[in-house]
């Protein structure tokens, strides 16, 4: 199906072009949400009747959203979640649990609005975009971690993903195989059975 872009569509054109689409996307997605109408003569001469309305409506939205760009670019946002030792999530961090994130920051981020290709599932450092609107997209940094004193050292650079990471060096120390696995119990175990 042609239709007519009433704003830019990432990956599919700028307000104005007439694009292909699949019937499906227009039909679900498209047409529904206002964001194209059906390519015919009657629609084309209505989009140039409202032409300058609707780039004035672009401006003003993308305006906005470089004023929240400004204040959101580059932030680091603190993510407690329980991992494993190994650093895999219990759960993950998805994008509603990041629009979720950014709202109680104060900033009206969509779920949509998260560019997250698939959920974090480990603890550390990962850098999600955001498109406020098709003309702006900004990066923020998600510190994802076991403790508010995790995210702190993860900042500073640290990989908490080894048990000796976590709690400290010592462990290989207490830890060692030999404490729990004495090599001449097994000889002693089989003299023992032949005796008998």
């Amino acid at each position: 199906m042609e239709v007519i872009l009433l704003e830019r569509i990432s990956r599919l054109g700028q307000m104005g072009d007439v694009v292909r689409v699949k019937d499906g996307f227009a039909r679900n997605f498209l047409l529904p949400k206002g964001k194209a109408l059906r390519a015919n003569e009657a629609n084309k001469k209505k989009f140039e009747a409202q032409r300058a309305q609707l780039e004035a409506r672009n401006l003003e939205r993308k305006s906005e959203a470089e004023k929240i760009a400004e204040l959101l670019d580059g932030k680091s946002f603190v993510v407690v979640r329980s991992a494993g030792e190994t650093g895999q999530l219990y759960g993950s961090v998805s994008t509603r649990d990041i629009a979720d994130l950014l709202s109680d920051e104060g900033f009206s981020v969509a779920r949509n609005q998260v560019l997250l290709n698939h959920p974090i599932k480990t603890i550390g450092l990962a850098n999600v975009a955001i498109a406020l609107h098709p003309e702006v997209e900004v990066t923020v940094t998600l510190n994802v971690a076991r403790s508010p004193e995790e995210a702190e050292r993860q900042a500073r650079g640290e990989t908490l993903t080894t048990a000796e990471a976590i709690y400290g060096e010592d462990i290989n120390d207490n830890a060692r195989p030999e404490n729990f696995f004495d090599p001449d119990a097994e000889f002693e175990a089989e003299a023992e059975a032949e005796e008998e």
